[in-house]
């Protein structure tokens, strides 16, 4: 079985903003823990419980919590880098110092034992996905690479784009009954999980077209370069790949933008091409060599080894990055998601979840959700 890979470009970046091994960060100042647990008792507890557990899905788990990450939100929330009405209600009316006792008194919890799950392993998005790839096999082959003409290859392409496409066949925004029928059922987590199965196998280059001419349509390529990458090999988790596709279904697809298809970009261009300059382009990115996305890690497991780097429970209590394993499963999906959009202000988390799909937040926190707490 070829190595899966879970997601084009979702490490590639990840990795990116996280290096070796993050330094720690300088120690607080002197806290006073008792004095935290008197604000603690006062403000927190219907939330936060005496114990520091969160008393409702997606209220986190404060207890045992990094002292240096929950001063830093507290005084985010004070600051109003977050956005949370009662939150920055209570902490306008503490000082620093309240801030940080309030912080020492949660660190020194002990942590919340996690309730674990029955089978991690049902959170995978790529399993998940290879088991509704199961349906499409028919026509675009059991790895994505189709063997029929007129039918497109899905192995390798962009993730968010197959998950667009995917969507606008589901929702009959894009005119095939047959399509249409066969994800009817689908919700968006199963056509998300469906799109990164696809996007993580190995592409084969398509036979070249028996029209047109490649070298003449290389100049014409030029325009669409700019967002389908050189020689047709997007980096662009939401732009599709062209390389060694297949040329009739190029084809069909080039010319419904005249009429059916709706981009505003592809419309303005493909309104300027003749019918020949359309077939020269197409042979042009035929004939092109695929590539498949960045390999990074193949399951969730691995995914998360990387997030470690930062998070890792066994690293020191004075750095700024939150411990995971244990938090509450929905406080976990809401954060990701509030980076990843970047309603949370940090510039390296964003970077990292920017091209996470609905899926891979939901089977991380899973993964997360499900580790005994230290």
């Amino acid at each position: 079985m070829k190595k899966p890979i879970l997601c084009v470009i979702v490490l590639s970046i990840a990795l990116a903003g996280c290096s070796d091994k993050p330094q720690p960060s300088a120690k607080l100042p002197q806290a006073d823990a008792a004095a935290g647990k008197i604000i603690a008792d006062r403000d927190c507890k219907a939330c936060h419980g005496l114990d520091g557990k969160g008393v409702a899905p997606a209220i986190p788990n404060l207890a045992g919590q990094r002292e240096r990450y929950l001063f830093n939100s507290l005084k985010e929330y004070k600051d109003g880098r977050r956005s949370h009405a009662a939150l920055k209600n209570m902490t306008n009316n503490m000082s620093e110092a309240d801030l940080r006792n309030l912080a020492a008194h949660f660190s020194r919890l002990a942590p919340i034992a996690s309730v674990e799950t029955a089978d991690v392993k049902h959170s995978s998005p790529y399993e998940q996905g290879k088991v509704a790839a199961a349906a499409c096999a028919k026509c675009h082959g059991e790895d994505g690479n189709s063997k029929i003409p007129g039918t497109p290859s899905l192995a390798g392409q962009q993730p968010h784009y197959l998950v667009a496409a995917i969507q606008e066949y589901h929702q009959g925004d894009r005119a095939k009954g047959a399509m249409k029928s066969s994800l009817r059922e689908s919700d968006k987590l199963e056509l998300e999980s469906m799109a990164l199965y696809f996007a993580s196998q190995k592409p084969i280059k398509r036979a070249e077209a028996t029209f047109g001419d490649p070298k003449a349509g290389e100049p014409g390529s030029a325009m669409c370069g700019g967002c389908h990458g050189a020689h047709g090999v997007s980096v662009d988790a939401a732009t599709p790949s062209l390389a060694g596709q297949d040329a009739e279904y190029l084809m069909k697809a080039t010319k419904a933008y005249r009429t059916t298809r709706k981009n505003w970009g592809m419309q303005r261009y493909v309104a300027g091409l003749g019918d020949k300059d359309i077939e020269n382009i197409v042979a042009y990115y035929a004939a092109q060599t695929p590539k498949a996305a960045d390999q990074v890690p193949t399951s969730t497991q691995e995914l998360a080894a990387k997030c470690d780097r930062c998070h890792d429970q066994d690293a020191t209590p004075t750095m700024a990055a939150p411990k995971m394993k244990g938090q509450d499963k929905d406080y976990l999906v809401m954060a990701l998601r509030a980076y990843r959009d970047d309603k949370r202000e940090s510039s390296t988390m964003h970077r990292m979840s920017f091209p996470y799909s609905n899926a891979i937040i939901e089977s991380l926190a899973s993964w997360y959700a499900g580790q005994p707490a230290k």
